[in-house]
């Protein structure tokens, strides 16, 4: 499993409880402020979910690029094998 995936699922817990506290009890997220309020938690948490989202997408495409490159290895290794169409 490709580094990026694994660390994205970590991002996607926290932005879970993030949420989930932050819903609950605003004051535990913000612990500098005197009344939070349930709106910047949920942005926190917006910005938390795109961060996974961002990660978990760069990191399925590291791994399409590297199966792609292990099965051109795997035809330069066999002369005369058909080549497979990777789109």
């Amino acid at each position: 499993m490709n580094t990026l995936i694994y660390y994205s699922f970590s991002v996607l817990f926290v932005c879970i409880l993030v949420l989930i506290v932050g819903m609950i009890k605003p004051k535990w997220v913000f612990l500098w402020m005197e009344k939070p309020g349930r709106l910047p938690v949920l942005m926190v948490a917006l910005a938390l979910f795109m961060v996974f989202a961002v990660m978990f997408g760069e990191g399925n495409k590291q791994l399409q690029q590297e199966k792609a490159q292990q099965i051109k290895q795997q035809t330069t290794q066999q002369p005369g094998a058909e080549v497979p169409d990777l789109h």
